[in-house]
């Protein structure tokens, strides 16, 4: 069993006291989390830059409302989530730039950024709650009662929505040669 040092609910409990020192090893934990999570939302990287520190000072201004410390990762991400679409809600795009497919090329044969690539624009390509679904379970790696909570949704709806995305990723990103079409 592999365990940390101090485990997060102790720092919380430090934090709440108001140990900065405390707080700032919480953040070094999850910054690089929260901050991945919040650039495959907004898809800009000074925004979730900004939207990683008001996320942190929201918590850290309100972690005292956190009833359970055991929920704090979705806790943390119901506050990213929250931030996340209130930028997108400000900041409507008018026109996204898709990256195109080589659809005449096998991903085995691609290089990684080239794979990289076809992977985001695939992403893009996916409705925000089919996006932020994906994230969460393949990139964050919550468990479905947890993105629910996130997502304040049933998990009945977090699981279509990650179902439905997962489906239309592998059509995008077969083949065309594997989908039978020349």
């Amino acid at each position: 069993m592999i365990f940390r040092e101090v485990e997060d609910r102790d720092l919380i409990a430090k934090a709440r006291r108001g140990n900065v020192d405390a707080h700032n090893v919480l953040v070094s934990r999850w910054e690089k989390r929260v901050y991945n999570y919040l650039l495959r939302l907004v898809r800009n990287r000074e925004d979730a830059l900004d939207l990683a520190q008001d996320v942190f000072l929201k918590a850290f201004q309100n972690l005292k409302k956190l009833e359970d410390p055991d929920r704090f990762p979705a806790w943390l991400y119901r506050i990213a989530h929250n931030e996340a679409y209130s930028l997108l809600r400000k900041n409507r795009p008018e026109g996204d730039l898709d990256v195109e497919l080589r659809t005449g090329e096998s991903t085995s044969r691609m290089f990684p950024a080239e794979l990289s690539l076809a992977v985001d624009s695939a992403l893009n390509r996916l409705s925000p709650d089919q996006r932020e679904a994906v994230v969460l379970k393949i990139y964050q790696g919550f468990k479905f009662d947890e993105m629910a909570e996130i997502l304040s949704c049933p998990v009945s709806t977090v699981k279509s929505r990650l179902y439905t995305a997962l489906d239309l990723l592998k059509d995008t990103l077969a083949p065309i040669s594997a989908r039978g079409a020349q």
